[in-house]
């Protein structure tokens, strides 16, 4: 055991009488050791946390920028609540529907443990830590929420431009606390799908395809924007703000590592450390793969890269690699990546053919690019079964696609959840909230 060099400060107080210090040997019940494992794990958790919360940044910057300038206003003010009310409802519902710690309603299926989250006391001792091998609770929770939060934020771009404020934040609550946490439970709660093998590093089906089903259930029962298809053609609604949509595609992309980092789960020992380093490493191969396969098929395919496409190139590589970004080495999560980024270019035109209106390509992004990456986790992982992948992403999308579908339809009934067509024409800025993003720019 190395001797610690005190202070001289710290020498002369140990010479007062009545005064214990650090080297006296640590205080009964306590393992320095163990000590060191919950302080690291926790700070983890809570840096972690940190760059997922910027990412609601970057969502919110991203679709600022790719909706036109006159719904610039509403998707900011979408975004700031659908994560205020994520942390409210993940609270008070979804945290302990999401983690039974063993205690099922429905083994393997309900969690049994109902109630807001509690966190621990104020100032605890080892000894009143309520996992004092892991992780304070509230870094645990902290973490978490910022997932539960961004399976919203999928949501909002999609269906932006056409769909009323308080329906969709009503659909954001119910998503949050029930949605997302009752299928999370199934895996990361140690539910069924946990149980028969299913493997989700951090979110490819959990976060990412839910919030796709989501998304591609509300387009549906939503419709297109009008005058998105007109006899037979697509036409083009360009967004209000290029440079801002790159700089919410980088901020997304950054806190991508506290993402994917993070869900390591651990920090206490040299092992974690450097498989925290490799998930960044392999994360931002990805990422890039995504990119420059995006940048190269649309110069080949249209003549001129793309940047909106080279843009969710970038964050299809990183929903790809999201589902197993460990075991890849560096090339094998570059192509991982690549093949996102080759996916949204097909994929987006191919939902235009279907009339399926998406407005920021989070369908592609985030669903299908999902649905790949859960499957590629069988290239690398030797655990990985593929037909229990399959099963998983299956499981996952029925479910999601059911319960969207219910809540949709009873907000369509009862409040409706589409605007007037003359506010859609006039932009829902002013005809939802009354003011707008430019107002230097609009008629005077």
């Amino acid at each position: 055991m190395k001797t610690l060099k005190l202070p001289l400060a710290a020498l002369a107080l140990s010479a007062l009488p009545g005064l214990a210090l650090a080297q006296d040997g640590p205080a009964p019940g306590v393992n320095p050791a163990t000590d060191t494992v919950f302080i690291l794990n926790s700070l983890l958790f809570l840096i972690g946390g940190c760059l997922v919360f910027w990412m609601a940044a970057g969502f919110a910057m991203l679709e600022a920028g790719l909706v036109r300038s006159k719904n610039v206003t509403m998707q900011l003010t979408k975004n700031m609540a659908l994560f205020s009310l994520a942390a409210v409802f993940y609270w008070l519902i979804g945290y302990n529907l999401m983690y039974p710690l063993g205690n099922w309603a429905v083994d393997g299926v309900l969690s049994g443990v109902f109630g807001p989250g509690v966190l621990e006391a104020v100032g605890i001792t080892a000894d009143a830590a309520d996992d004092y091998s892991y992780a304070s609770t509230g870094s645990d929770f902290f973490f978490q929420l910022m997932f539960c939060a961004a399976t919203a934020s999928i949501v909002s771009g999609t269906l932006a431009e056409r769909i009323k404020l308080w329906p969709f934040l009503i659909f954001t609550i119910i998503l949050t606390a029930v949605i997302y946490p009752f299928q999370a439970s199934w895996k990361w709660g140690g539910g069924f799908l946990d149980q028969m093998g299913f493997l989700d590093f951090a979110g490819s089906t959990v976060v990412h395809s839910v919030g796709g089903w989501a998304a591609l259930t509300g387009a549906l029962i939503l419709g297109p924007r009008i005058g998105k298809y007109k006899d037979g053609k697509t036409i083009p609604m360009p967004g209000s703000n290029l440079a801002l949509a790159t700089l919410g595609t980088f901020i997304l992309w950054m806190g991508w590592f506290g993402f994917n980092g993070g869900s390591q789960l651990a920090m206490g020992s040299i092992g974690d450390v450097a498989d925290i380093s490799r998930i960044f490493a392999n994360t931002n191969a990805a990422a890039a793969g995504g990119a420059v396969a995006a940048l190269v098929l649309t110069q080949l395919l249209f003549r001129k890269p793309d940047l909106t496409m080279i843009l969710n190139g970038a964050l299809a590589g990183l929903v790809a690699i999201t589902a197993e970004p460990l075991t890849p080495g560096l090339g094998l999560s570059t192509l991982i990546g690549a093949i996102g980024g080759v996916i949204v270019v097909f994929a987006v035109p191919f939902l235009d053919k279907l009339r399926i209106d998406d407005v920021v390509g989070a369908i592609p992004v985030h669903l299908i690019c999902g649905i790949w990456g859960t499957v590629a986790v069988v290239l690398s992982n030797p655990e990985a079964s593929l037909l229990t992948q399959l099963t998983g992403i299956a499981v996952v999308g029925v479910f999601t696609v059911a319960a969207s579908a219910v809540v949709w339809i009873i907000l369509r009934t009862t409040l409706g959840i589409r605007v007037e067509e003359e506010d859609e024409v006039n932009g829902l800025d002013m005809a939802e909230l009354g003011m707008e993003a430019y107002p230097e720019f609009s008629p005077s």
